[in-house]
């Protein structure tokens, strides 16, 4: 390890001692008798100097070692410093350890196998400290690039549902099985799907993905699996399919409900024994992949109706992962929205707003958005691309919704904001109540609230005022 040394002791005995085992070593030593010249050197080679060697008893007028360990801890942190210490001084230099010292030695006669010992023990340490600013370094370079490419897979939520499905992903991602994630379009699937490959052992590995409702069945098998030259008209060399790409990874599977029974046939022995042929050969070959599948439709209906295979769907459900709609979770459509506000306006120089209203925040979460975030991030950059201040308002999201009509609740245009926000939250309340039939633990349970939290709501808004027939206690 190429690093230079200053030593500090005042008997010359120890200093001559000192540059015979470093220099033996082919270590650049620098000793000195006192602390004005060597504290001068380290300043000068501050980045060279990689130990600093010092006697905690110089003489009558110089520094002692102890204020000299306290200098370089406020100038140099993290400067190893090994303290030497005559018979006697023990106490001290346990006290020296306390302030940062990264080691003691007692001088004796056995002084150059103990020096020895102990610059190997902070070599290690050096080396450890040089790795661990290597992978900061590497680390915040990877997180630089991620953002330069679009911000990455980040899952913006705030809610308890998402709180629930974030601790299922992070708790099921390093096991070794197949998963499958259910929701409707426009969800985040694919999200979901990177997350729970970040957190796997697979992370450094690829991470391939495939629309099976993008390709023809036709050639879906060879996007897949792959084809040879010959295989069919247009096949003018081989071609690795997907299952290969994803060889050490993790393969996402998009809409897999959209495949034929007799391709889910392929997919499940695939699964099984992670071999297949490519199109057009005969050699099998042999993959380690992690199949991750999604889909909108509802495969238990699908199941029911003969046209999902059961034995893929149970080698394919090791864990579900149920991913809720926005109208599920409304408090998380402000949050979505101005983080996808924020990244439109970094991409687009010509984009004036950057931030949204209060009101608009609350128009917003008026909305059902069959789409979910889909259909959200088309209406925010509609919305920023019309606005003329730095401040997205209320009638810049009205004019950037063309389906104004699906609603779950009226719009809110009259009082303050909180008079706003409490009218919204009485009716999202209220709805729930009444979409559950005024059970409230059920309503609760929907709007991704504690009991607790939905009563202190009931009592708060009357809503058992509002109820027509009167309460039953056993529905509470």
């Amino acid at each position: 390890m190429d690093y230079e040394i200053v030593a500090v002791d005042d008997q010359i005995e120890v200093r001559e001692l000192l540059v015979d085992i470093f220099t033996l070593q082919k270590k650049t030593i620098h000793v000195f008798a006192g602390a004005t010249e060597a504290l001068a050197l380290i300043a000068q080679k501050k980045d060279r100097v990689g130990l600093v060697i010092l006697d905690l008893d110089l003489g009558p007028n110089q520094l002692s070692g102890q204020e000299i360990l306290k200098q370089l801890g406020e100038l140099y942190p993290g400067l190893p410093v090994i303290i030497l210490t005559g018979k006697g001084s023990v106490a001290a230099a346990v006290s020296a350890l306390k302030a940062g010292a990264t080691d003691f030695i007692e001088k004796d006669f056995y002084l150059e196998d103990k020096i020895s010992l102990s610059v190997e023990k902070v070599e290690i340490m050096l080396h450890a400290v040089r790795q661990q600013k290597v992978l900061n370094a590497q680390n915040q370079r990877l997180r630089a690039e991620v953002q330069r490419l679009g911000g990455g897979h980040q899952i913006i939520s705030g809610s308890q549902v998402m709180a629930e499905l974030m601790e299922k992903v992070i708790r099921v991602a390093p096991l070794p099985r197949p998963l499958l994630i259910i929701g409707e379009r426009g969800t985040g699937k694919e999200l979901v799907a990177h997350a729970l490959h970040f957190h796997s052992q697979r992370a450094d590995d690829p991470f391939v993905v495939m629309n099976c409702a993008a390709v023809a069945e036709t050639l879906l098998e060879s996007e897949l699996f792959g084809h040879e030259k010959g295989a069919f008209t247009g096949a003018t060399g081989r071609k690795e399919g997907k299952f290969e790409l994803a060889d050490g990874g993790t393969l996402f599977l998009d809409e897999i409900g959209n495949m034929s029974l007799e391709f889910q046939a392929k997919i499940l022995r695939v699964l099984e024994y992670q071999r297949f042929q490519r199109v057009g050969g005969s050699k099998e070959l042999s993959v380690d992949v992690r199949v991750i599948a999604a889909t909108n439709r509802d495969l238990n209906e699908a199941m029911d109706a003969g046209e999902f295979r059961r034995d893929l769907y149970d080698r394919l459900a090791f864990e579900v992962l149920n991913l809720p709609p926005l109208r599920e979770r409304r408090e998380d459509i402000p949050r979505i929205a101005e983080f996808l506000l924020r990244r439109f306006a970094a991409e687009v120089g010509s984009i004036r707003c950057s931030r949204m209203s209060k009101e608009a925040a609350l128009q917003i979460m008026s909305y059902d958005f069959p789409g979910n975030i889909r259909e959200l991030k088309n209406v925010i950059e509609r919305a920023a691309y019309r606005a003329e201040s730095d401040e997205l308002g209320v009638e810049d999201i009205r004019a950037a919704m063309p389906n104004v009509g699906h609603t779950s609740e009226p719009k809110v245009d009259v009082g303050d904001f909180e008079t706003r926000v409490a009218d919204f939250e009485s009716r999202l309340a209220l709805s729930a109540l009444e979409d559950r039939d005024w059970n409230q633990k059920d309503a609760a349970e929907i709007l991704g609230l504690t009991y607790d939290q939905f009563r202190h709501l009931y009592r708060k808004y009357k809503l058992g005022s509002l109820r027509q027939v009167d309460d039953d206690p056993s529905r509470r």
